[in-house]
């Protein structure tokens, strides 16, 4: 499995995690990446902190984040990269993914081949 962080969104990612609540229990936190069914073209990403990956989450370490994926959304996340931009007309994570077919103008949004459900318009 292979999902890559830019320096720019490792550095992001990092300062989320060490600004989130501390964790009671001293788990390690992480950043759950997930594709789910919806957004303009059928798919979109998800980011999420967590410290309670779950058992069947495949662990990747990118510099000093902990990067979790469900098996279910692996396929579709194999080869991404994430990275993070800043400018006057936008800003946040910008995904590169192999394997989309099309992308939504948003940059949230992506196809996959036939195994695309059903997409939404964007509001």
């Amino acid at each position: 499995m292979s999902v890559t962080l830019t320096e720019k969104a490792e550095f992001r990612l990092r300062a989320f995690l060490q600004g989130s609540s501390p964790n009671a229990n001293g788990a390690t936190k992480g950043i759950r990446v997930a594709v789910k069914d919806g957004g303009c073209n059928g798919y979109e990403y998800a980011i999420d902190i967590t410290s309670k990956p779950q058992p069947d989450d495949l662990v990747i370490k990118q510099g000093e984040v902990l990067v979790y994926v469900d098996p279910k959304s692996a396929p579709l996340l194999e080869g991404i990269v994430i990275d993070f931009v800043e400018g006057v007309m936008e800003s946040g994570f910008k995904f590169s993914n192999p394997n989309a077919s099309d992308t939504c103008g948003c940059g949230k949004s992506f196809k996959a081949g036939d195994c695309t459900p059903t997409g939404v318009p964007c509001t």
